[in-house]
């Protein structure tokens, strides 16, 4: 660990401090957008996104534009059409989103096999966060700053859809518009976290901070900032433990934000079966003898 910090203080290692304010920057937006995609269980059009987003790398290095910036307008257009489909098409909707992972992968992969040298895609797919340079973390800052007060200005409206779409359309909210809203949200956090982790494990480290933080509370405020907190710790340790051990940052981000939802589930399961053991007792005995108030009648 003291060589990881003396890294992250050198001069000659600027990448490394990159790297870290890169997840850093990004962690609010993946709590709030995270938790947004576990409550309405929607991690399957997160993950069509974020694979279509490829499509728009692949052109930026196609064409010689900044690959981030194709990956948003892919994004978006991903989760566009997305949109349109989930209002409109009541029918094999999650046919269309497998189409919409696999096309969107597949344009990418085809661009960056015919861009000009050699590129390697196992950077997007699985991530390299030590890519990042400063017109990067500008973008990113920007798309992190949009989503983020997207996010906390709109935050009662799409907690209304969230929990209870039908009761939230009977007051007047316009359900569909606020729905499209979330998935253009949710599109943007993807472009943030591709550079982070990679296109492959995306739909991982957008779902596992919300889904541990989901154990601890039910509130969804709550949940947002435990899984904000919980994301920059795992970025941190991510790239901590992958310095010293020269090992794949985004793969061992990953890993470790498992391990701590295993632990955690683990620890809370067992905590509720002590306390339900504990109660059980209690309530045997007092159903074999009721008070008498109540065993009698007048």
């Amino acid at each position: 660990m003291n060589e990881f910090f003396s890294a992250l203080t050198s001069q000659d290692l600027p990448f490394l401090r990159y790297a870290l304010l890169a997840g850093l920057l990004s962690s609010p937006a993946f709590g709030i957008i995270g938790t947004y995609v576990v409550v309405n269980r929607i991690t399957s059009i997160a993950g069509a996104i974020s694979h279509a987003a490829l499509a728009g790398i692949g052109a930026g290095l196609y064409f010689g534009f900044n690959p981030l910036a194709g990956a948003t307008i892919a994004a978006l257009i991903a989760g566009l059409i997305i949109s349109f489909i989930t209002l409109k098409v009541n029918e094999r909707v999650d046919s269309i989103i497998g189409m919409i992972w696999a096309v969107g992968m597949s344009i990418g992969l085809l661009f960056i096999a015919k861009s000009p040298g050699y590129q390697d895609p196992m950077s997007y797919l699985f991530g390299n966060i030590l890519l990042i340079g400063k017109s990067d973390l500008y973008l990113l800052l920007t798309l992190d700053i949009i989503t983020s007060i997207a996010g906390v200005i709109l935050f009662h409206h799409i907690q209304a859809i969230s929990f209870d779409a039908e009761f939230a359309r009977s007051r007047g909210i316009h359900t569909d518009l606020f729905q499209i809203v979330m998935i253009m949200m949710i599109s943007v956090t993807v472009v943030l976290m591709v550079t982070v982790v990679g296109i492959v494990m995306v739909i991982a480290l957008l779902t596992i901070p919300a889904a541990t933080a989901g154990l601890f509370s039910n509130r969804l405020k709550t949940i947002m900032l435990l899984a904000t907190v919980l994301t920059a710790l795992f970025h941190f340790a991510g790239l901590a433990l992958s310095y010293t051990a020269d090992s794949p940052t985004g793969a061992t981000t990953i890993i470790i934000a498992a391990a701590v939802y295993t632990l955690s589930l683990s620890a809370v399961s067992l905590y509720r079966k002590r306390k339900f053991t504990e109660h059980a007792p209690a309530v045997s005995a007092q159903a074999a003898h009721p008070p008498e108030s109540d065993a009698k009648t007048d």
